[in-house]
């Protein structure tokens, strides 16, 4: 079964909202900005791709019970769903959802009010959405879907793994419908964390550039809506891409750095293209993982140019977290969305950002404006890498 994307949703540090994500990376500017959900003085870095207030109210009931992440997840879930003109949900609807910190940061607001150190009682709903599949759970209540409803936590691979998953629960029949995606959002102790390990950038990531120093973190959300090609068409929907494959690896390398020379990344984008039965020759661009760091930009170069040899210089990479910075297990899922703009747009958006690629990656690295394609042709393979050495690769491409 050819399973399509008839709905995207997203919740991003452009805005709320599919268009809202699409004018920022367009521009080739960059939501990372000074941050102010939390007080940042303590750090080395003081900078991330927040979340603005939606322009009005956001519609969504119970708002004491959830989480800024099941907020975002719910917002973007529900975009997808108007998009994929749907309403009608039962058991036949799973939902696969991607995440690392879920309630965290109302967890931590909690602990600092039950400690004194934060004004305030520490008050009971603040600990509701703290398990990490509470913003899977919170889409499903939201939406009504009685089918499978399944958390995905590998780090900054999660989200990706989670339209895997969901493709294929679509191609097996074990669903009809699949809202599928990840939803993260900033928190202080992931934050401290990678400034400890000392891999973000104190000014903003810069994907693939010689003088890059490290990542910068987001929050958002991004979802799809999955279901089989000749299901759409009964509906009278024209998709907006098909997810065509997905592929997953492990480095089994190093608890946070890749391996060298990509052989986890590799393996994934291998896999990825043979369950699209597709070949390197197919691909027309590449959303890259790029966080930034000087380790994991080498590394996915490396795997890049093990996969494509001499042509690599022809496919157009593009690297999104420079703008939207890393949104950590939601990474793979908002870039997906954004894959799928990019193919019905017919251009690759650039990677924000000053200064060309670093010369010694070897990769074709779209800078400073976009680049068109055909968009009756397009092929893009889109790439998350984790902690843990966790790889996710899946292939999207427009409708032919």
């Amino acid at each position: 079964m050819r399973v399509v994307v008839t709905g995207i949703g997203a919740v991003s540090g452009f805005g709320w909202g599919v268009d809202a994500l699409w004018r920022g990376l367009e521009t080739g500017e960059s939501a990372i900005r000074e941050s102010t959900v939390f007080d940042t003085r303590d750090q080395r870095t003081h900078v991330a791709a927040e979340v603005g207030l939606p322009d009005g109210d956001v519609g969504i009931d119970d708002l004491k019970n959830l989480s800024r992440a099941d907020i975002f997840a719910i917002a973007a879930a529900r975009e997808a769903m108007r998009g994929a003109d749907l309403d009608a949900i039962g058991v036949r609807t799973g939902v696969f959802v991607g995440g690392s910190t879920a309630g965290m940061a109302e967890c931590e607001e909690f602990v600092g009010r039950l400690s004194g150190v934060r004004p305030g009682r520490p008050a009971l709903h603040l600990l509701a959405s703290q398990q990490l599949n509470s913003p899977g759970d919170a889409v499903a209540r939201d939406i009504g879907a009685a089918g499978p409803v399944i958390g995905f936590s590998s780090a900054c691979a999660s989200g990706a793994m989670a339209l895997g998953a969901a493709m294929e629960a679509v191609r097996s029949g074990e669903v009809d419908v699949a809202v599928a995606g990840g939803a993260d959002s900033l928190c202080l102790l992931t934050y401290s964390g990678f400034n400890s390990l000392r891999s973000v950038d104190e000014a903003q990531c810069r994907p693939f550039r010689r003088d890059r120093q490290g990542l910068s973190l987001g929050e958002g959300a991004g979802m799809v809506v999955l279901e089989g090609l000749e299901r759409a068409e009964a509906r009278g929907l024209k998709p907006l891409a098909e997810l065509a494959g997905y592929g997953a690896s492990c480095d089994a390398h190093h608890m946070t750095a890749p391996h060298p020379e990509g052989d986890g990344a590799l393996a994934a984008m291998t896999a990825a293209l043979a369950d699209a039965g597709l070949n390197t020759q197919d691909v027309t661009a590449v959303n890259a993982h790029g966080t930034g760091t000087p380790h994991n930009d080498q590394a996915e170069a490396s795997a890049l140019r093990r996969l494509f040899g001499r042509r690599l210089q022809e496919v157009p990479v593009t690297a999104p977290k420079g703008a939207l910075g890393h949104i950590l297990g939601a990474a793979g899922a908002l870039e997906t969305v954004a894959t799928v703009v990019a193919i019905n747009q017919g251009t690759v958006f650039p990677t924000a950002g000053p200064d060309d690629a670093d010369p010694e990656l070897g990769i074709d690295l779209v800078v400073a404006e976009s680049r068109p394609q055909p968009r009756d042709t397009q092929v893009w393979i889109s790439t998350n890498f984790a902690f843990g050495g966790a790889n996710a690769a899946l292939v999207i491409r427009s409708l032919v």
